[in-house]
């Protein structure tokens, strides 16, 4: 769909559209996307999918499988994330903490990264318990405010920033059900405030509870957040501060570990 803002700048609206299409190659796994599946998902018409899709072939940065013609990342992406991978991943210094999280709780363990208006998944720890819930995993992404690493980073952006989220996703509830209208989410951002971390209790998929908190820049911006998931009558009021308590103090651990490498 057409914005304003990819109208504004000669050329943006077919760089923003591209990138919508290399976002979902991006996700879409080991078996690729086929052209009719990705115009569907970036809303586009299948003959303009396939002329971006052509142009950023033509620049490696999409590949396509000569059997069944679907396309997946091509190598230049491999090469551009390795040089952007020294300056913002930083799974190398939280993979052990994400792990601990797990073993602490039994619960699914997350890191994700804020990219835009979006949360991404970067690593995920499976806990001990043996329910577990498959709402996230490396490579899904959400709005942010949606699940609960989204809406803890969200809760902590400046008051600015978080009015020109919801003038920019005046729909949110409309793709997301009604507790994602801006009333209620901005109620849930206050309670995140005031706790420390985010409650998604079961909004994505009924009866799958996720706790998130924020993982902070050097300089002092919500930039990652860790999180967990797990069944619903794991998440009871009995146990929840004790998830929470954990929660934050890892997330706290890898805060101090940022500001101490990504200098």
């Amino acid at each position: 769909m057409d914005t304003a803002r990819e109208r504004s700048v000669p050329g943006a609206q077919s760089v923003a559209r591209a990138a919508r299409l290399l976002r979902l190659v991006t996700t879409a796994g080991d078996d690729g996307l086929s052209v009719a599946d990705l115009a569907r998902r970036a809303d586009l018409t299948r003959p303009t999918a396939h002329r971006l899709l052509a142009a950023l072939h033509r620049e490696g940065l999409v590949d396509q499988d000569e059997r069944s013609g679907r396309w997946m990342p091509g190598p230049e992406l491999y090469l551009m994330g390795t040089v952007a991978a020294s300056r913002y991943d930083i799974t190398g210094i939280a993979r052990d903490i994400v792990r601990s999280l797990a073993v602490r709780t039994e619960e699914s363990a997350f890191l994700s990264v804020r990219r835009g208006d979006e949360t991404v998944c970067l690593l995920r720890e499976e806990g001990s318990f043996p329910i577990r819930s498959f709402v996230l995993s490396e490579g899904v992404r959400f709005p942010l405010g949606v699940a609960s690493a989204g809406l803890a980073i969200l809760a902590f952006l400046p008051p600015h920033d978080v009015d020109a989220y919801f003038e920019r996703h005046p729909d949110l509830s409309e793709q997301w059900g009604a507790a994602h209208g801006e009333q209620r989410l901005r109620a849930r951002l206050r309670e995140t405030q005031a706790r420390g971390y985010a409650l998604n209790p079961g909004l994505i998929v009924e009866g799958s509870f996720g706790l998130g908190a924020a993982v902070f820049s050097r300089d002092g911006h919500p930039q990652w957040a860790l999180s967990l998931t797990g069944v619903e009558f794991r998440f009871g009021a009995d146990r929840l501060s004790d998830l929470g308590r954990t929660l934050l103090a890892h997330a706290h651990q890898l805060t101090t570990r940022v500001a101490a490498t990504h200098r």
